[in-house]
């Protein structure tokens, strides 16, 4: 079931165009595990994964969706978008420093104003597939995993889920001021499990480089997956190309099937004569039939290590020597189909087939 969900980060990098617009390049979300409240008010904790994040399905759905004033209590469609759009992102949606990053513009007066006052926090609108599947990330446990995430308007809000590091921010607001004066507030970082207290900067530069490399590390995995994927495509390709020729080799055309009909009643009105009504012609290929009618003529014939040519020849030459000779038959239904009109001449051709078959 596809459940609405917000997530929420900060704006940055914003500027005025010269119409009075805000145009804004922010993260709208990043990987982890967020609270998400049920609707009987408990709460569940739910992953949002690398590899779902930073599909083409989600990046792709972040491009020209409205900007919002908080979240509309329904989704942001054609129907309602002049009552909630205060705004549109851009088409640039893409993963850097492990964040789903676009651009937007806000156009409405009222917000703007909001965003210059300190409602800088970005929260997104979006449908998802809630699964129950546990595990940790980042060392966060979590009950559920956010599936097929597509992405329907980008709010600008008081406080985010996603925390200030995803927000509308400037540059200044990257450093800490000591209330009793001007030093930098130290922050801590933990490094291979040694806890450091440094300068907010460095800990920023030094969150940047594991999130490219943890980027990294997910294009590269989706790269192989992807090769994985294809190879396994062209394997499955190649198959059903060699199945579609075997195919093709063993079916006839119209035209060919016809052919085929025809030449096998001519072959059974031809042979049939000579082998008697008895004879079961079912299931009996071309060849089978034609050695029969050559061992009428020839009982001690054998057509094993005889060519096609050979039996062809043999059976065409048989048949021929039975139709000269005046009967159709050389079975027990035998009928003479001459014009003889005595016993003499009937004994005659008996004499005659006896001769051919020894």
């Amino acid at each position: 079931m596809k459940l609405q969900r917000y997530d929420r980060s900060l704006i940055k990098d914003y500027m005025e165009t010269p119409e009075g617009y805000l145009t804004v390049n922010v993260p709208i979300t990043r990987p982890g595990v967020f609270p998400y409240q049920r609707q009987d008010g408990t709460v569940q904790m739910e992953a949002k994964l690398p590899e779902e994040i930073f599909s083409d399905r989600t990046i792709y759905s972040a491009r020209s969706k409205p900007v919002t004033d908080e979240h509309p209590n329904v989704p942001v469609t054609i129907d309602n978008h002049q009552n909630y759009a205060k705004g549109m992102s851009h088409t640039d949606s893409r993963v850097e420093d492990l964040k789903l990053y676009v651009s937007l513009t806000i156009t409405d007066k009222d917000l703007i104003q909001k965003v210059y006052d300190g409602k800088r926090e970005i929260s997104i609108g979006f449908m998802s597939d809630v699964v129950a599947e546990s595990g940790t990330y980042n060392g966060q446990q979590y009950e559920f995993v956010q599936r097929n995430i597509e992405i329907n308007h980008i709010a600008i809000v008081d406080q985010g889920r996603a925390g200030p590091e995803v927000a509308i921010r400037s540059d200044s607001d990257a450093w800490q001021i000591d209330e009793k004066g001007g030093n930098t507030k130290m922050v801590k970082i933990k490094i291979e499990g040694v806890e450091y207290e440094v300068d907010p900067a460095v800990k920023a530069h030094i969150e940047a480089l594991k999130a490219k490399e943890e980027t990294a590390k997910v294009k590269g995995d989706s790269a192989d997956a992807l090769q994985g994927r294809l190879d396994a495509l062209e394997v499955k390709l190649q198959l059903k190309d060699q199945e579609i020729a075997t195919l093709k080799e063993k079916s006839f055309s119209a035209d060919e099937l016809d052919k085929k009909v025809e030449e096998r009643v001519a072959l059974i009105n031809a042979s049939q004569p000579i082998l008697g009504d008895s004879f079961d012609f079912t299931g009996k290929s071309e060849r089978e039939i034609k050695e029969a009618v050559i061992s009428t003529a020839k009982a001690e014939f054998k057509g094993d290590g005889k060519s096609d040519d050979y039996i062809n020849a043999f059976f065409d030459a048989t048949v021929e020597q039975v139709q000269s000779n005046g009967f159709s038959s050389t079975g027990h239904n035998s009928a003479y189909t001459g014009d003889a009109s005595s016993n003499k001449e009937l004994e005659e051709l008996k004499n005659q087939r006896l001769n051919m078959r020894n």
